[in-house]
């Protein structure tokens, strides 16, 4: 189905070549993504790179945080259309007025800075842009991983927020000219395939190991042409899960269809590679051996057909039981229940939503494989979010939802919860099967801590419909008879008019900012000192950590405007002990700071003849782990470690680009190791990092440490500080980007 060469290749009049007359360096130049890049970068510099976006989207638990920095940054209007939905706290409230007070911050921001307020339950975040924003040969910029508009002709980039607040402050998103990786799309899908399913088997393919990681993923070829807009969406959203940097497809008459649709036709131009064009890598896609996938428990490229899978089903499960219980010994996972006597899976329930499965196409066709059928009354359940009011009322204009409802599935609001665990959280062992973009560990909403789990596979809203009708039995959906014959889409933006705040352009700086009380500024912090001092709080070895780990999602998003009390959640589901470590350490180093105790970091020090030295050694915080960062763009998967006390990242290898840059922008030592570097240290120990600031101020790579162990040994290690551009080096001395930003406007 997919494969993947590693070497470069050329693209020459649209046909596959490994060689051309035209240099590769001079034929990077005619890739579609060069093209963009390079009419967005203000350097003057093709390697090195400084972008400025055409504008900029967040949801309700990124949007209050970037206000709030970029505000104490100098902050007096939004200079570009910046979208703020509220698609994720609209239904996980903890209790209170927390979730309503945000929104109304946001209307409010919206109001005084110029920005596009959607309310909640409208549209989620990606559906948004992709109807209101995109526009062929555009980049937009979002605090969100799944920002990605590639089949729409925009370069979407999801970043943390501390990126969009550079944007908003006028200053530009830098990065060394990416590497593009062409993909190459061949044949037809057949029927019962959609989007998901290619999907995951490209995340399978690539993600283990880094194939496209930082990079940009091209998609042309003949099979493009074959495929519905909506379908090259939901591939598209997907590629974040390879760790890729972003996307661009080919743009033809389906895309020039798509705008003239959603009443902007000036927004569609043709994009397409020149004659020859050089590619650093290549995947290559046949659309028409796609077969139904699934995506296990607890990664997207967990990938199986889900033929394969039902032929294993029970050593797949023992697998992925066996993996719970290491990574959750207080939780006892047992899929391996849900095989029957024949050896058919049950599942318990099938969600389709958000911005990945929620799109026309895939609930239309998955209601017409439920048509005239049940989901039965049994333990399975079904529920659909539509990505946005204007496709739930194009559904119901066409008698989609009435189909759906009378096959028993629940027809819910547009809403993101069940990507991030808030909605629909299924019973304790629960076997979800979900057409949304993540199933990482506790994505469905359980807590292992306190003995709760259960797991979520990945599976295309056609196979999902196909369970259903067959009572809850995992099915492909190209194993069942249908009729389906593709509506066509009419975008009605007047539900939008009658509801969304559009003040770009229309800030009012005597407009009041209302603030609830759960919205709290963010707490000092310390520029770097001469030395640092750090405890090792977390050491974790599995192969990858996510952001979902560092910062669980679910409840804790009520939580985001409130640094302080959203950090007592860091590591809760993977550390537990995390947080208590942390403000040990943070307590000491209040301490030193103000005149106080300083017996523990007088006793580190004196082991290494530096005990007079306390005055310029910052103690903090460190996690270790072997790869952190995969998943979501949330900055408060570096923040609040920052909150707690923390200073550096011990690591092999960041998990993405997204990850590092929260690291760098909130103060964070983004410290790696050589790869034949065995890392034995354990909690409790210390690492000592003399002379850091010269040596970031000097530009060094590479710094000699020492460890000192808890029993009194003191051993070398080598620390690397890697390819830190100008910014990022002033933003790690001045502790934070705001330190950063108040130091340069008083400049």
């Amino acid at each position: 189905m997919i494969k993947l060469t590693q070497s470069g290749v050329y693209l020459v009049d649209g046909k596959v070549s490994k060689v051309s007359d035209v240099s590769p360096e001079l034929a990077r130049k005619n890739t579609i993504a060069y093209s963009i890049l390079s009419s967005h970068n203000t350097s003057g510099d093709d390697k090195n790179l400084k972008i400025k976006f055409d504008a900029l989207v967040s949801h309700d638990i990124t949007y209050v945080g970037i206000i709030q920095t970029a505000r104490a940054s100098g902050l007096t209007e939004f200079p570009i259309p910046y979208a703020m939905t509220n698609c994720h706290n609209s239904l996980c409230a903890v209790g209170g007025t927390i979730n309503e007070d945000d929104h109304v911050f946001g209307l409010s921001a919206a109001k005084k800075y110029g920005g596009i307020y959607v309310p909640a339950n409208q549209s989620v975040i990606h559906s948004y842009a992709r109807e209101e924003l995109a526009g062929c040969g555009k980049m937009i910029l979002g605090s969100d991983s799944h920002t990605r508009y590639g089949a729409l002709g925009t370069m979407g980039v999801g970043e943390g927020g501390p990126e969009l607040v550079k944007q908003l402050l006028k200053n530009t998103y830098d990065i060394k000219s990416p590497e593009v990786v062409l993909v190459y799309l061949t044949g037809t899908p057949k029927k019962g395939i959609g989007p998901h399913d290619v999907a995951i088997a490209l995340v399978g393919a690539t993600f283990a190991s880094g194939f496209v990681k930082n990079k940009v993923l091209e998609f042309v070829g003949p099979g493009v042409k074959n495929l519905p807009i909506d379908f090259r969406n939901g591939i598209d959203v997907m590629t974040t899960e390879t760790t890729c940097l972003s996307s661009i497809w080919e743009t033809d008459e389906v895309t020039k269809k798509h705008y003239a649709a959603h009443g902007r036709p000036e927004d569609y131009k043709e994009l397409k590679p020149g004659n020859v064009a050089y590619y650093d890598a290549m995947i290559e896609i046949d659309l028409s051996k796609m077969e139904s996938m699934i995506a296990l428990p607890f990664h997207p490229s967990n990938a199986y057909t889900i033929h394969e899978f039902l032929e294993n089903a029970e050593e797949i499960l023992a697998k992925v039981d066996a993996e719970a219980k290491v990574k959750f010994p207080k939780s006892n996972l047992n899929l391996v229940s849900k095989v029957r006597e024949d050896g058919s899976v049950l599942a318990d329930q099938g969600i389709i939503a958000g911005c990945a499965g929620g799109m026309f196409d895939s609930i239309d066709e998955a209601a017409a494989i439920l048509r005239d059928k049940s989901c039965g009354n049994g333990y399975f359940s079904l529920s659909v979010y539509p990505t946005s009011v204007p496709v739930s009322l194009e559904l119901t204009k066409i008698g989609v939802s009435a189909e759906l409802l009378s096959a028993g599935a629940v027809i819910k609001p547009s809403f993101c919860g069940p990507c991030f665990g808030a909605g629909d959280v299924p019973a304790n062992n629960g076997l979800s099967l979900r057409h949304t973009t993540r199933n990482f560990p506790n994505r469905e909403g359980s807590k292992p801590g306190e003995g709760q789990i259960s797991g979520v596979a990945l599976m295309d809203a056609r196979s999902i419909a196909a369970t259903a009708a067959n009572g809850g039995i995992i099915t492909a959906a190209t194993d069942i008879d249908y009729d389906f014959e593709p509506r066509e889409y009419h975008f009605d933006k007047s539900v939008y008019e009658k509801r969304v705040y559009y003040g770009y352009g229309k800030a009012d700086k005597d407009a009041e900012l209302i603030l609830g009380p759960n919205i709290t500024d963010w707490p000092r912090q310390y520029e770097l000192s001469d030395n640092l001092l750090v405890k090792l709080t977390a050491v974790i070895h599995d192969p990858v950590t996510t952001t979902d780990e560092l910062i669980p999602s679910g409840e804790t998003s009520s939580y985001r405007s409130n640094p302080l009390r959203l950090s007592e959640f860091a590591l809760s589901r993977r550390v537990p002990e995390y947080v208590g470590r942390c403000k040990e350490v943070a307590l000491a180093e209040a301490e030193r700071r103000n005149g106080g105790n300083t017996d523990e970091i007088s006793a580190v020090l004196s082991k290494l003849g530096r005990e007079n030295e306390i005055e310029n050694t910052q103690f903090g915080s460190c996690v270790f782990a072997n790869k952190p960062g995969d998943g979501s763009a949330r900055e408060q998967a570096a923040s609040c470690q920052k909150v707690l006390g923390g200073f550096a990242n011990i690591c092999y290898e960041f998990a993405t680009k997204r990850y590092r840059s929260n690291c760098i922008n909130w103060g964070i030592l983004p410290f790696t190791l050589d790869p034949d570097t065995k890392f034995e240290y354990e909690v409790g120990d210390y690492v000592f990092v003399g002379d850091i600031r010269k040596g970031i101020i000097e530009g060094k790579e590479e710094f000699s440490a020492k460890v000192v162990r808890a029993d009194g040994r003191v051993e070398d290690i080598t620390l690397y500080v890697k390819g830190l551009t100008p910014d990022e080096k002033d933003i790690i001395l001045d502790g934070c980007l705001m330190n950063y930003y108040k130091t340069h406007n008083n400049d």
